[in-house]
């Protein structure tokens, strides 16, 4: 599903936020990326979302190569992804359902399939009795759950999301946790940064590691997979 090949990437002043990065995420793993802050996860997630281009190197997602993608392909190409922020992001003026339907209406899908799909996202996380309420109505895990219900509404083939469980408690991370999970179960490939490293050795999937722009060994068990 995610293939860098000998990837770079340094930025105006030569600050080099990666360095020669080799691995591969295969379809179907859930995998979680580690490092302090500045260790260059944000810059390999940009790079997986073509925000950022590599200085050197290759990277391929589902086996296409996006240093390939023009603009118009760039856009296309997002549609396949699930993407979730710490912050989540959200229209804190619009309903919990228009928040889910963003994707789907950019995307041109007929209102009825956009009502459904937004219901049975919304169910999958626990919040469909919440479907007319706005964000602001939220608790901070429900803000998140309905975040992941944006990214997943599109029936992505890789969730990618950042720090998702950074500003909650443990029970409602652990909540967070399982929902990728769910997710993973069904086929999706999922890859989260993530600084909890006690949850993470607690759910024992594959970690990559950051450090100054480089892999480093992990401490957790896996369950398969190759760095």
């Amino acid at each position: 599903m995610i293939r860098f090949e000998q990837v770079s990437k340094r930025y105006d002043g030569g600050h080099e936020a990666l360095s020669s990065l080799s691995f591969h995420i295969e379809k179907g793993e859930l995998v979680f990326l580690t490092g302090r802050s500045g260790a260059g996860k944000s810059t390999l997630l940009k790079l997986i979302t073509a925000i950022e281009k590599p200085s050197s190197g290759s990277v391929r997602v589902n086996g296409a190569l996006l240093k390939n993608y023009n603009r118009k392909d760039i856009a296309f190409y997002r549609r396949s992804l699930g993407i979730i922020h710490q912050d989540h992001q959200l229209m804190m003026n619009h309903s919990v359902f228009d928040n889910v339907a963003q994707p789907l209406y950019i995307a041109g899908e007929k209102p009825a399939d956009v009502k459904r799909r937004v219901h049975a996202a919304l169910d999958k996380v626990g919040l469909l009795s919440k479907v007319s309420f706005r964000p602001i109505q939220l608790s901070g895990g429900e803000q998140q759950r309905v975040g992941i219900a944006r990214a997943v509404v599109k029936r992505p083939v890789l969730i990618l999301a950042d720090e998702p469980t950074g500003n909650l408690d443990p029970e409602l991370s652990k909540d967070i946790m399982e929902l990728f999970e769910q997710f993973n179960q069904l086929g999706t490939t999922v890859l989260i940064a993530s600084h909890d490293l006690g949850l993470i050795a607690r759910l024992n999937y594959r970690v990559m590691s950051l450090s100054n722009g480089q892999l480093v060994e992990t401490p957790f068990a896996s369950r398969g997979g190759q760095s």
